[in-house]
């Protein structure tokens, strides 16, 4: 195992599942990268949040439900050390971290050994899962990318900034949570009028930006996960009708709904840090301390972390991979995480759980059939490695358009219920064949 981000040790647990053991590679801290800030395993680099919980009418919460019937070890440890985010799951970073770590290090089957695999691994490592995520080390990109022989794509992720919550003024902010959704209460709200909201929008479009090398220029940007400033470009209301936008929301000192909103969310369990929700960016460090602080209640704002930008590369997978994540050019090597062109840290430890999953039964000399793809964890790993175009093949997160469609008609708003529940029924029975040709 190469990686030991959510992929890699979601992969790694559910190798040792069925006995056999694992050697987990991960080379923090011999060798870091840009984005991350600790050695730990399962680091989340960019927010807290593994976003809706809802299994009902949310793909990825239905994801979250599938994979916790699974047995995974990412979400049985999210559930352990979440932190109030109204309907979504987020957690602790650190806790998360550390709680994933000492859960593999406890495993006798597991041995994890610090180290860069600075290229392709040795020809007598006859059962590989790379799953080294969207900051793969040079050497082993390269060296990936002869093999396969096509262009690596990349993009670029932006990280939000987390401040501290005693430097927030809520004389100004106020505590609720979107339709009052979760507890009522589980964010913090920033309220700014039109022309507050308007002259924030002419901060980010004209603030001091990153410098790209001449290189990274034409690397596009994840549409899920684009930096405000992009966002704002696009129109001065953009922003309103996403990240800041005030629906649900009203200021409890006027009784009445903002222009717009700015929203943190909590990040630890302590509750003393909190992100600030959709402002992924990559302003200067600098421009991001004055613009921010221009928002009503952050004026004061300290920062434990400011935002950031880092390029991450996956594979063109429905070129280069089979329908069991293994690399048609070298079937002893299976991928998994963000590099099978999965954008999200559920998604990336979903193909994690079935890189783990499939190995395992190769191994054991076992049938494992990849899940229905009806269900979501089936229709994601069908559409990266069949269902996509290969020829404008982009990252995508797991939703109900990946889905085949209900065999009955029914209102549009009823779709997404009736889709979870045939996944369900559809998770169900194939859990049953799985255990069935296990035994």
């Amino acid at each position: 195992m190469i990686g030991g981000g959510l992929a890699g040790c979601e992969a790694a647990w559910q190798v040792v599942q069925s006995g056999i053991p694992v050697i987990l590679h991960e080379m923090r801290p011999v060798q870091t990268t840009d984005a991350h800030e600790t050695e730990g395993l399962a680091e989340l680099v960019c927010s807290n949040s593994f976003r809706s919980d809802d299994a009902n009418s949310n793909a990825v919460g239905l994801l979250h439900e599938e994979m916790r019937r699974c047995g995974s070890l990412i979400f049985s440890t999210a559930d352990k050390t979440k932190v109030p985010a109204g309907g979504a799951l987020a957690v602790d970073r650190i806790e998360f971290s550390q709680a994933i770590e000492k859960a593999i290090d406890d495993e006798p089957l597991i041995i994890l050994v610090r180290e860069e695999i600075a290229g392709l691994p040795p020809k007598d490592w006859d059962s590989v899962i790379v799953a080294t995520g969207p900051l793969t080390s040079d050497p082993l990109a390269r060296a990936i990318q002869e093999l396969t022989g096509e262009d690596s794509l990349a993009f670029f992720d932006a990280i939000a900034p987390i401040l501290y919550k005693d430097s927030i003024d809520f004389d100004v902010a106020w505590f609720q949570s979107r339709y009052d959704k979760g507890d009522g209460a589980d964010y913090i709200n920033c309220p700014l009028s039109q022309a507050q909201y308007e002259a924030f929008v002419e901060g980010l479009v004209k603030g001091d930006k990153t410098v790209f090398k001449d290189w990274e220029e034409s690397t596009p940007y994840f549409e899920a996960c684009l930096p405000i400033e992009v966002m704002a470009e696009r129109g001065v209301q953009t922003l309103a009708f996403g990240p800041m936008k005030p629906v649900g929301l009203n200021d409890p000192r006027t009784e009445e709904r903002a222009h717009a909103v700015v929203q943190l969310r909590q990040d630890n369990s302590l509750g003393t840090l909190y992100n600030i929700v959709g402002f992924q960016t990559k302003l200067t460090h600098s421009e991001q301390k004055r613009l921010f602080r221009t928002v009503p209640g952050l004026k004061n704002a300290r920062f434990a972390r400011l935002g950031g930008l880092h390029r991450n590369t996956f594979l063109n997978s429905p070129r280069v991979l089979d329908g069991e994540l293994r690399l048609k050019a070298d079937p002893r090597l299976r991928f998994a995480g963000q590099m099978t062109g999965v954008e999200g840290y559920v998604e990336s430890a979903a193909m994690g759980l079935l890189a783990g999953r499939f190995a395992a039964a190769e191994r054991t000399g076992e049938v494992f059939n990849a899940p229905p793809n009806t269900t979501a964890l089936g229709a994601l790993i069908g559409h990266i490695t069949a269902g996509a175009d290969a020829k404008t093949f982009q990252p995508m997160n797991v939703n109900f358009g990946l889905f085949p469609p209900l065999d009955q008609k029914m209102r549009k708003r009823d779709r997404k219920a009736a889709k979870s529940a045939r996944a369900r029924d559809d998770l169900s029975a194939w859990l049953d064949k799985s255990m069935v040709a296990a035994e």
